[in-house]
Formats: structure tokens, sequence, C-alpha cells
């Protein structure tokens, strides 16, 4: 068995290289992203994902199970390299992290790739700022059980590190298309998806309306709510009645609330 390279220099290519991945324009430039952690490095080798490099740092290790991990992500193809503790804390983007980080490709699913049920059931996220609550979203759709996630216009990267790390590795598991609102509204239609969006101006309270059936829940971003267009298009507009001071929720807080109100209704 060959042992893996050994990297201590913060001053080697592959260090500076997986520094640079941080920011957006690097990674879209290469390719590639960063999956960093235990878990979501399981979850992604589960789901079949084929890392490029993988690295990993012993005095970083938080259990007994990162060899089998190692070996696996080895298994899968990906050229294995040890990093000494100084040289894993300048790539790792965790306060703390657990010597585990690999690098993989990106993918891009487009709306015909998309797998529906018998009754579909969607998530539609419209210009997400925050990458935790993009990865807050995701864990919320996943656990939902939603057919896939549909993020439109986006302002944050799906996959920032954040993103990554927020979905716990639910990135790899639920089915996600990057697309402009028009094109996401024609598609709904032709499939005859109901459209339901959030809104705090509507009368319409979310738990006194039908969301059973072919149905795709919008959500808008925290600091502005949806565009003109979908509230225009949609079929339905909803909101949660807020009975304090503040006049919005978190928008990944809300997603879980509405997301499993429609759960609730479809499983009664």
């Amino acid at each position: 068995m060959s042992v893996p390279e050994k990297i201590t220099s913060l001053q080697n290519p592959r260090v500076k290289q997986l520094v640079k991945l941080r920011e957006r324009r690097d990674r879209d430039d290469a390719g590639l992203f960063l999956i960093e952690g235990y878990r979501e490095v399981r979850r992604a080798l589960e789901k079949g994902v084929h890392p490029k490099e993988f690295y990993y740092s012993p005095e970083w290790f938080l259990g007994e199970n990162e060899p089998a991990l190692i070996e696996q992500a080895k298994q899968a193809g990906a050229q294995v390299f040890e990093l000494s503790k100084e040289a894993f804390a300048k790539v790792a983007y965790r306060e703390r992290p657990d010597g585990l980080l690999a690098v993989a490709a990106q993918w891009k699913h487009g709306l015909d790739d998309v797998k529906l049920g018998e009754h579909p059931f969607l998530l539609v996220v419209e210009a997400i700022e925050k990458p935790g609550n993009l990865g807050t979203i995701l864990r919320s759709a996943d656990a939902a059980g939603c057919d896939a996630v549909i993020v439109c216009d986006p302002v944050t990267d799906i996959f920032n590190p954040n993103v990554v790390r927020a979905s716990t590795g639910v990135l790899f598991s639920v089915p996600i298309v990057v697309a402009d609102s028009a094109a996401v509204h024609a598609w709904l239609v032709g499939k005859g998806i109901r459209v339901v969006a959030t809104t705090p101006d509507t009368p319409n309270v979310y738990t006194k309306v039908d969301l059973r059936g072919a149905l795709a829940i919008v959500m808008g971003s925290e600091q502005y709510g949806l565009s003109e267009f979908w509230l225009k298009e949609s079929n339905l507009l909803v909101r949660i009645p807020m009975a304090g001071q503040a006049d919005s929720l978190n928008v990944a807080m809300a997603t879980i609330i509405t997301l499993f109100e429609a759960v609730r209704q479809r499983n009664g």
C-alpha cells in the first residue's frame, strides 16, 4: 500500500489552491468545491460523489472512524494527501476542524432532470442571501421529503462551504436545480404544479389553505421577500401569522414551518 504524500509547508501549491477554493470565483473557474467534515464527506461518498482529492490530518481527528473513511475516499478514486496540523488549519473553513477535507467537481442539474413523484412536492427559493440559511433550508426540504429544491436567481452559491456545512451533507441527497424565475414558473405550469407563495401581505393563513396535491412552495429572501414576479404569478399567497412586534421570521425557520404544515396535510 502506497504511503500518501505528506504536506507540511503552508506555501505548498496544493495548500494555496485549497485556500482559493473558499472563493466563489475560484471555485467556478476550477469547477470544484470543498467538502469538509466527517459527516459531510461520508454522505457525499454514500451518494456516489467521487472526490478528486482528499486531505486528512490525524492530529485533528475526533474519533476512530476516520481511517475507514480515508480508505473509502481512496477506493472512490481520490488522490489522498496527509497534511500537518498547521497546514490543515490553514485550509480548513471551520474554527475547530476534524481533519477531513475533500475536493469534488461541481455539478449542474436542469429542470428536466427532476424526477417527480405521483404528487409532486417542491420547494422553490428566491435570492436567499445567507449560506447558513440555504444549507438549513436544504436540510428542511430533505426532512420534509421534497422531490427537489429549485434555487431561483441565486445570490448565494450552492457550493459555498457554509452551505455544505449547514446542510450537513444533505446537499448530496436532495436534487437541487438553479434556474431563473421565469423558466421555473413556466416549467411548473407545464407540469400542472400549483404554486403557493409566502408573503405577509395576504389574509390567507398557511394552515387554512389546501397544501395537498402537486405543489411548489415558494419562499423569498429574508430581507426583501418575494419578487413581484412570484407574487403576481403564483396561484395562491399565504402568510404565517405574527403575534409579536417582529414583522418577519428567519427564512429558514419560515420554510420549516410552511413545509411541515404541508407534510401534515399531505400525510393526513
